[in-house]
């Protein structure tokens, strides 16, 4: 599964510059709509374009795999109790 590491990386940010960063900041100074900016953080799989990655990647400044991780899906419990 990937994860987005979009609300850390606003709060790494808002920290390093001592101020909040807000989603509406980032998606104004990116391009990327606010809905958008919102499923990347809140929706577990959602799925986006490597545009938006890139725009993301330019706007924290940091590589993809600060923007998104891979974690191992989570096996089905039924299974290990065989």
């Amino acid at each position: 599964m990937i994860r987005f590491r979009l609300k850390e990386l606003m709060a790494d940010k808002g920290f390093r510059e001592g101020r909040r960063i807000t989603m509406d900041e980032v998606s104004r100074e990116t391009g990327i709509h606010r809905t958008t900016l919102s499923k990347i953080a809140n929706q577990i799989g959602y799925v986006t374009n490597t545009n938006i990655l890139d725009q993301l990647c330019t706007y924290f400044d940091v590589p993809i795999g600060e923007v998104a991780e891979h974690l191992p899906t989570p096996t089905d419990q039924s299974d290990s109790s065989e």
